[in-house]
C-alpha cells in the first residue's frame, strides 16, 4: 500500500520533512509527495493561485497512471491539503483511498484569515484585500485558492451559487450521490485539530464544524450541522459505522512534535 502527502511536497521544511520522518519511522514504506508544478516555487505559487479543481484533476491523473496504487493507498492532507485529498477521494474513487487523514484541514471553509503563512508577505495582505472585497465573483474564484473554500455565513446564498470548490465537494447546492458513496468507501477519514489554532478561522473547521448561518460567533459541531442530519455526504453513516476519528491536539496550527506524530498518525498508515 502506498502512502502519499499533499501540499508543499518537496521543501525540506514542510512536506520534505514529513515525508523523511515517515520513512524513517516505517522501514519500507514507499511515499509519494504530489508537486502541484515543475519546481517547489511553482508548487507554491499554485498552493496560492491555481484553481482547486485544477489541482484536484491534476492528482486524481498522477494518481491513476500509477501502477503501485492499484490496490489502494493511503493518504495525508496538511492545512488546505486536508480538503483537497477529500475531493479526491469523492471525486476519484480509483486507485482507491483507504484512510484520509486531515491534518488541520479546513473541511468546512473558513471565514478568515488571521494569520496568512508568511505574515509579512504582500501576497497576504493582497488575498485579504480580494477576499474582503468580492470573494464570490468570478475573477477571485477563479484565480485565489483561498477564496474557493471562503464560507461566509453571513451570506450563505452568495456561497452557495458562486463557490467553485468548497460548495460543490460539501453537497451545498445538490447531493451528487457518486460523492457520497465515494466518500463511504474511505475505511478511516481521520481529522486532527489544533486545539490553539491562530491561523485557522473558525477552528472547528478542523473537525467538519463551523459558524452557524446567519451569524459569525457562535459555532456548530459536524453532528449539529443540516450536512450530517440529513446526511448529504455521508459523514452521519460513516460516524455510525466507527469510520469517522476526531484527534486533538495542543498547540497552534501545524505545530506537533515527532513523538505526537509516530504516537497518534503512524497507526493509520501501518
Amino acid at each position: 500500500m502506498y502512502q502519499f502527502f499533499i501540499n508543499f511536497c518537496c521543501n525540506p521544511l514542510s512536506m520534505g520533512s514529513i515525508k523523511k520522518m515517515v520513512e524513517e519511522t516505517i522501514p519500507g514504506i514507499d511515499v509519494l509527495s504530489l508537486m502541484i508544478g515543475k519546481t517547489v516555487i511553482q508548487d507554491t505559487e499554485n498552493g496560492f493561485f491555481m484553481d482547486v479543481n485544477e489541482q484536484v484533476s491534476m492528482v486524481c491523473s498522477q494518481l491513476a497512471q500509477d501502477p503501485k496504487l492499484k490496490d489502494g493507498y493511503n493518504a495525508m492532507g496538511f492545512s488546505q491539503g486536508g480538503q483537497f485529498l477529500r475531493a479526491v477521494a469523492q471525486r476519484c474513487p480509483s486507485p482507491p483511498m483507504k484512510t484520509l487523514i486531515s491534518v488541520g484541514g479546513q473541511q468546512q471553509g473558513v471565514y478568515g484569515l488571521p494569520k496568512c503563512p508568511g505574515e509579512s508577505s504582500h501576497i497576504c495582505d493582497w488575498i485579504r484585500k480580494k477576499l474582503n472585497s468580492g470573494a464570490y465573483t468570478d475573477i477571485v474564484q477563479k484565480h485565489l485558492v483561498q477564496a474557493q473554500y471562503w464560507h461566509d455565513p453571513l451570506n450563505d446564498d452568495l456561497y452557495k451559487k458562486h463557490s467553485l470548490f468548497l460548495a460543490d465537494i460539501n453537497q451545498e447546492r445538490v447531493v451528487n450521490e457518486t460523492y457520497k458513496k465515494n466518500l463511504q468507501l474511505l475505511d478511516k477519514f481521520v481529522m486532527v485539530k489544533f486545539l490553539q489554532d491562530s491561523v485557522v478561522d473558525p477552528a472547528d473547521t478542523e473537525w467538519f464544524g463551523f459558524l452557524k448561518t446567519g451569524q459569525a460567533k457562535e459555532t456548530e459541531t459536524l453532528q449539529e450541522s443540516v450536512l450530517y442530519k440529513e446526511d448529504r455526504l455521508g459523514l452521519a453513516a460513516m460516524d455510525a459505522a466507527g469510520k469517522l476519528d476526531f484527534l486533538g491536539t495542543e498547540g497552534d496550527h501545524l505545530q506537533f512534535t515527532r513523538e505526537w506524530f509516530n504516537a497518534k498518525l503512524v497507526p493509520y498508515l501501518r
